[in-house]
């Protein structure tokens, strides 16, 4: 009898050498003569432990990790294929307590089952909510995902149904469904996680969103970054339309919904919905003005849904298990439960699904193990580049939209980058300057003109060239941006430029001293 074992197929468990291991792993296996079926999953976002290697037993998954080359003779002879002991074995794998106490509700089949496999995503509950909306009309399925309480989950936060209900309301003879898969955010992955580790989820979700709708083609609009993510997508799509689950008939139904990649050159301004449309026109990537919005005149006109990734990966819960289930999770208005990704100088860095309501400081030191280097954890940085940088004081405060936003804080697409006391606050003032200077469309005068002289202004700063003055100037730069920018680029880049200069002014002050 055959031994099943799996080895992700991640990018990052493969860049951690994953598929060297897998091929050894195979290799000694013939060696020794043992039968083995070796399944490629996604990771389980442990990435510390990568790459990991689950052998099924009879009482489950049994984790080892982390296998490189020169440990796989060893996990031969000590009996690894019967989850023997060894200094790498790491008992059940959903015993660890870095996954035992996440909520794994998008993410629950990641790192479980073989990514490229229908037969086996159909036998993890997949392709259960769809079933569910090919019965529902389209108004119903609107309603499911608006009173699950869902929310754009690429950071904007806008409520998901009530964007499906005006597309839905907008009469017109072809709508668009768009996943804004372009994820650039620093310290972000879990887009790319799904893709990867679960790419069917992602078009069940969005079949679901054009059966609520009445759109009948869609797109996933793909950094070029992400060549694993492309590839993965497109086996699981030729799948899908192979098996009638994308189609002139989805599921037997009569009902038509067809999904293409298109992939992106890799400009992060292409990330905002409408410089997305631009992009996936075949245009220049530059922000649209609005009104009017993309749910009424959106891809070449038409009505259009655009959602991230993780925003269509949850749907087919919430039209399997039911608005009631999903909205249990988490507090206030925001429902459900949030990938954090830790990145930066932190321990255990990797992705923790957890409901709204979880603190900074659980995720930091409970999952994350506190910094990288040993030292303090000064500064977090987090929903991305333009997200603010939270001092250690505001360890406390939930993962919720809304609470987060009181301390002047930004959620967003849950990415946390992790600065310890070393970190150069001033510098990192200078570099969100820099980054929306190097970034920006062009289009807006605050941002393309406002982001070079903040550069400018932080420069002169630091130097302690009249401070007091620089400060005030740089502050009003800021008002500028913040009011006076078409989007959200210019608009957010002063959140982590002002988080640095009110939380950690001795920096910018110290810096000045040295210069003088």
């Amino acid at each position: 009898m055959s031994v099943r074992i799996y080895i992700p197929r991640d990018a990052s468990a493969l860049s951690l050498g994953a598929e060297a291991v897998a091929a050894a792993i195979a290799a000694e296996a013939q060696r020794r003569g043992i039968e083995l079926r070796v399944t490629r999953n996604g990771s389980r976002g442990l990435f510390w432990l990568e790459p990991l290697v689950e052998v099924e037993a009879a009482t489950g998954r049994v984790a080892y990790g982390p296998v490189h080359l020169e440990d796989v003779p060893g996990l031969f002879d000590a009996g690894f294929v019967e989850g023997a002991r060894h200094p790498l074995r790491l008992g059940p794998t959903e015993g660890i307590p870095y996954l035992k106490r996440q909520e794994r509700l998008t993410f629950a089949r990641v790192g479980v089952t073989d990514p490229l496999s229908l037969d086996d995503y159909l036998a993890h509950d997949g392709c259960r909510g769809l079933r569910n909306a090919l019965a529902m009309a389209p108004a119903d399925i609107v309603k499911a995902v608006t009173d699950s309480g869902l929310r754009g989950r690429g950071g904007a936060a806008f409520p998901t149904g009530i964007k499906w209900k005006t597309v839905l309301g907008t009469e017109s003879a072809q709508k668009y469904i768009v996943c804004n898969a372009d994820e650039g955010d620093s310290g972000t992955f879990s887009d790319r996680m799904i893709m990867e580790g679960d790419p069917f989820v992602l078009i069940e979700g969005m079949t679901i969103a054009g059966l609520a709708v009445g759109a009948t083609r869609g797109y996933i609009y793909l950094r070029c970054e992400y060549p694993h993510a492309h590839r993965a997508l497109n086996a699981a799509i030729a799948t899908a339309y192979a098996r009638r689950c994308l189609g002139a008939d989805v599921l037997g139904s009569g009902r038509r919904f067809d999904l293409e990649v298109r992939l992106g050159a890799g400009a992060y301004i292409c990330g905002e919905e409408t410089s997305l449309l631009e992009s996936l026109e075949g245009k220049r990537g530059q922000i649209r003005f609005k009104p009017p919005l993309p749910a009424i005149k959106g891809l070449f006109g038409q009505p259009t849904v655009i959602n991230n990734v993780i925003s269509y990966a949850t749907v087919p819960l919430i039209l399997d298990r039911g608005a009631e289930f999903y909205k249990e999770y988490g507090m206030g208005r925001s429902r459900g439960t949030l990938p954090f990704q830790l990145a930066g100088n932190i321990k255990y860095g990797g992705l923790v699904e957890k409901a709204f309501g979880v603190t900074l400081r659980e995720l930091l030191y409970d999952y994350g193990g506190g910094s990288y280097s040993g030292r303090p954890i000064r500064a977090v940085q987090v929903g991305g580049p333009l997200g603010a940088y939270i001092p250690a004081a505001q360890f406390d405060a939930p993962m919720d939209y809304e609470e987060f936003a009181r301390i002047g804080g930004m959620v967003g697409h849950g990415g946390l980058v992790v600065f310890d006391d070393t970190v150069d606050m001033a510098a990192q003032a200078r570099f969100a300057m820099e980054f929306c200077a190097a970034e920006s469309c062009g289009k807006c005068t605050p941002c393309r003109i406002g982001s070079t002289r903040g550069v400018e202004v932080i420069d002169r700063l630091v130097a302690g060239q009249q401070p007091d003055k620089q400060e005030a100037l740089l502050r009003d730069l800021c008002e500028t941006l913040t009011h006076g920018s078409l989007c959200a680029l210019g608009g957010l880049t002063p959140a982590p430029v002002l988080s640095a200069l009110n939380h950690f002014h001795e920096d910018f002050s110290r810096r000045a001293k040295v210069a003088a």
